[in-house]
């Protein structure tokens, strides 16, 4: 299994820390968004692949009422494949 970028694994804690502050469950949210119950939990778990696309994460924030762009940083973080 590929290990998770640092923006996606931004993306996932930014994602999880709006949803707690809505008081939201894992299973709540993936019905929500109108997926499994279970795919949120795996993709805040790191046992598994699964990440949000943009499809998701826009209709996370219809849910969470807030903007996509909450769910990403102000500045790029640089990774280990970027030039300098």
């Amino acid at each position: 299994m590929s290990e998770i970028s640092k923006i996606e694994q931004f993306v996932i804690d930014k994602v999880r820390e709006l949803r707690m502050k809505a008081g939201l469950s894992q299973i709540n949210l993936s019905i929500e968004i109108g997926l499994s119950s279970k795919f949120v939990g795996n993709v805040e778990s790191s046992k598994t692949p699964d990440k949000y696309n943009l499809n998701h994460l826009n209709n996370i924030a219809i849910i969470l009422k807030c903007s996509i762009k909450d769910f990403f940083p102000d500045q790029p973080i640089p990774s280990e494949t970027s030039k300098k």
